[in-house]
C-alpha cells in the first residue's frame, strides 16, 4: 500500500515540477562553456577504495571545473580522517547518521536502499550546473566528465549516461544501456550519470525496497526520471571501469549477498 501510494505521489508531482522547472530556466546556458558539475559519492566503511579508487579517479580527471562531495554514512572505519588527509579545495565531506530507522535489517534491503540517506544528504549541498555520480568502489576513466559534459551540451540533454567496463573471472564485458532486457529507460549504470541541476527536485525513495519492480534505488530513481519525461541521451562510449573489490570474486548484488551475514551483523549496531 505504502508503495502505491507513493508512486502514485512521484508520478503526479515529479511530472508536475519537471514542467515547471524547464518553463523557468535559460537553456542557453547549459550548451556551451566549462560549468561547474557538482560530483557526490555516497559512501560507508570502504575508506581504502573510496579514496585510491573513487577520489582518485574524480582527481585525475581532465575536466577541472567541479566539486566533490562525499556524503558519509556514519561509517567507522576512520573515513572522514581519510578524506580530511586529502589537501583539495574542490573536495567536501559531508557528515551523514544512521540514528533513524530506515527498512528491516537484511542483506538484501541494504542493497536496495543502502545509499538512499546517504545521496539524498550530498544532494542538499551541490552547487553546479551539472550533477554527476561515482560510487565509493569505481574508477572513471580521466575523460569521464569532459566526454559526458560536451555529448549533453552538443545533443541539448538534461540527464544522459554512458557505457561501462566490466571485469570479472578473467574477462572483460561492456554494459551499455541495454544490460537489463527489462529496462526501457535508456540510461546506463549510476556511476554514469550526468544530469542538469534543476532535476534535483528528484531524490532518492527510501522505500524503494517496499516495491514489487525497480526496487533498487538506482533503479526506481531512472524509472522515476524515465516516467516523468526528462530527456535522455546515452553516450555508447567506456568511462567507468566496475570490478570486484579485493577479496571478492562477484559484482553487484552478487557480491553484497555473498557476504549477508557479515552484513547483517554490521548493521545490527546501529
Amino acid at each position: 500500500m505504502v508503495s502505491d501510494l507513493m508512486a502514485l505521489w512521484f508520478s503526479v508531482y515529479e511530472k508536475t515540477y519537471l514542467r515547471i522547472k524547464r518553463h523557468r530556466i535559460d537553456e542557453s546556458q547549459y550548451q556551451s562553456g566549462d560549468p561547474l558539475i557538482s560530483i557526490y559519492i555516497p559512501t560507508f566503511n570502504r575508506k581504502k577504495l573510496l579514496v585510491e579508487r573513487s577520489i582518485q579517479s574524480v582527481l585525475d580527471q581532465t575536466y577541472k571545473n567541479f566539486e566533490l562531495i562525499v556524503s558519509n554514512d556514519g561509517s567507522t572505519d576512520g573515513t572522514s580522517e581519510a578524506v580530511k588527509r586529502i589537501k583539495d579545495p574542490r573536495l567536501i565531506l559531508v557528515e551523514g547518521d544512521r540514528s533513524k530507522y530506515r527498512y528491516p535489517n537484511k542483506a538484501i534491503y541494504h542493497w536496495f536502499g543502502g545509499s538512499v540517506t546517504a545521496s539524498n544528504l550530498a544532494l542538499e549541498h551541490v552547487r553546479g550546473k551539472w550533477i554527476a555520480m561515482n560510487g565509493d568502489d569505481d574508477y572513471w576513466t580521466e575523460d569521464h566528465l569532459e566526454s559526458l559534459l560536451r555529448y549533453a551540451q552538443e545533443s541539448r540533454k538534461e540527464f544522459v549516461s554512458s557505457s561501462i567496463l566490466v571485469r570479472q573471472d578473467g574477462k572483460e564485458e561492456v554494459w551499455g544501456n541495454d544490460t537489463d532486457p527489462e529496462d526501457k529507460t535508456g540510461i546506463g549504470s549510476q556511476q554514469t550519470w550526468l544530469y542538469r541541476d534543476y532535476l534535483n527536485f528528484f531524490k532518492y525513495n527510501i522505500h524503494c525496497w517496499r516495491k514489487s519492480y525497480f526496487r533498487p534505488n538506482d533503479s526506481d530513481f531512472t524509472y522515476r526520471i524515465w516516467k516523468a519525461g526528462v530527456d535522455i541521451g546515452f553516450l555508447d562510449k567506456v568511462t567507468v571501469l566496475y570490478e570486484p573489490r579485493p577479496g571478492e570474486t562477484d559484482i553487484g548484488s552478487r557480491a553484497y549477498l555473498a557476504k549477508a551475514d557479515e552484513i547483517v551483523k554490521q548493521m545490527s549496531k546501529f
